[in-house]
């Protein structure tokens, strides 16, 4: 059974229509590193990529160390990208990392972070995450998008093992995945981690004034029970399709940068064949996803915790990628922040932490 219901949170639609059902624990930020390999110039390409859930495919891009100078930025859209298109590889095996995107959010969504681990030696792969990307973000809530997120996060991974062009440039030893809001939610997914998702029940009794999160509830509700169902049995019967597409896990994967992470709809044992490392990042004053009910609610269950940092004075919207004048424009209230926040400086800062998380997670300076 479908239903749209519980839903996603990223960056793309208007707030009206996106801010609902799926996005951070304390720590202070640590200056940034300044001590670095040498940075190399940044390739990037796009890849097409099937997608089991819907039978289709996706897209997304590549980027990688090229042996080109270091780039200023290509536009690309609404975003000015520190790649350049189709640039020649550098040889040799790299660690992969795949970044998930949140609901409404594209493959460009994260291109700094792309760019900066890509410039530091890393493949990165990016996708569209389908339904739930700024294009279509109608399938938001349902078992299509709770399931099918990971999924097809393992079919871009496979698609790049698979393929004559970058198979080479991979270490299938060394992957990692990062995720923001609902692409955060997915990383924990990979991780094998299981929701429950009949939580997001109690947290709408908890928080029936939450909007954002519980404001299509009513509406839920009443389609229910037109159908003869509570709305407990609808989350049972979504519960019993989350491996309709396979497991949700992916032990290809060794580490995971979670941003923001949909969390309220893991319980106490959500967490328990997670294995891996994990880096949780969140905002101090996330109203998207209200730390209570998310970060910090899993932060005593995560047992694989490498770091947790808290962006202070942060809401939601600081892990998307300072905005250009052009997507200012057209999502404005995402791409401003509260006073004191400084969203390129707290960039400067996620990028060197997931640079370093990866480095040391994925053996990448002993190699």
């Amino acid at each position: 059974m479908t239903t749209d219901f519980p839903r996603t949170t990223t960056h793309r639609l208007p707030p009206s229509h996106r801010f609902r059902w799926l996005a951070l624990l304390p720590v202070t930020l640590a200056p940034v590193a300044v001590c670095a390999p040498s940075v190399t110039g940044v390739g990037m390409a796009p890849i097409h990529i099937p997608d089991p859930v819907s039978g289709g495919q996706t897209d997304g891009y590549v980027f990688y160390p090229s042996p080109l100078p270091v780039h200023g930025t290509t536009a690309i859209g609404p975003y000015n990208v520190a790649a350049i298109p189709d640039a020649p590889a550098l040889p040799g095996a790299k660690p992969l990392v795949v970044i998930s995107h949140g609901h409404g959010g594209s493959r460009l969504g994260h291109h700094d972070l792309a760019a900066y681990l890509a410039s530091h030696g890393f493949i990165v792969a990016t996708l569209n995450h389908p339904k739930d990307d700024f294009e279509d973000a109608g399938g938001a809530g349902h078992i299509e998008v709770l399931a099918g997120r990971p999924i097809q996060v393992k079919s871009t991974i496979a698609t790049l093992l698979g393929d004559p062009r970058w198979k080479n440039l991979i270490d299938a030893t060394r992957i990692g995945v990062a995720g923001f809001s609902a692409g955060g939610y997915t990383s924990l997914l990979i991780a094998g981690a299981k929701p429950r998702f009949s939580r997001f029940i109690g947290y709408c009794e908890r928080h029936p004034d939450d909007a954002q999160t519980c404001g299509d509830a009513p509406k839920f509700k009443a389609e229910a029970a037109k159908s003869g169902h509570t709305l407990e049995q609808v989350f049972d019967d979504m519960q019993g399709e989350l491996g309709r597409w396979g497991d949700t896990a992916d032990p290809r994967v060794k580490a995971a940068f979670v941003m923001a992470p949909l969390s309220l709809i893991f319980d106490e044992h959500g967490f328990d064949n997670v294995h891996i490392p994990l880096f949780l990042y969140y905002g101090q004053y996330d109203h998207v996803l209200l730390p209570d009910e998310n970060a910090r609610y899993i932060r005593p269950t995560l047992k694989t915790l490498v770091a947790v940092k808290e962006v202070p004075k942060a809401d939601h919207w600081v892990f998307l990628p300072p905005c250009s004048e052009a997507l200012a424009k057209d999502i404005g209230p995402l791409c401003s922040d509260p006073p004191g926040v400084d969203r390129a400086k707290v960039h400067a800062q996620i990028n060197a932490d997931a640079l370093a998380f990866f480095r040391k997670t994925l053996d990448v300076q002993g190699r």
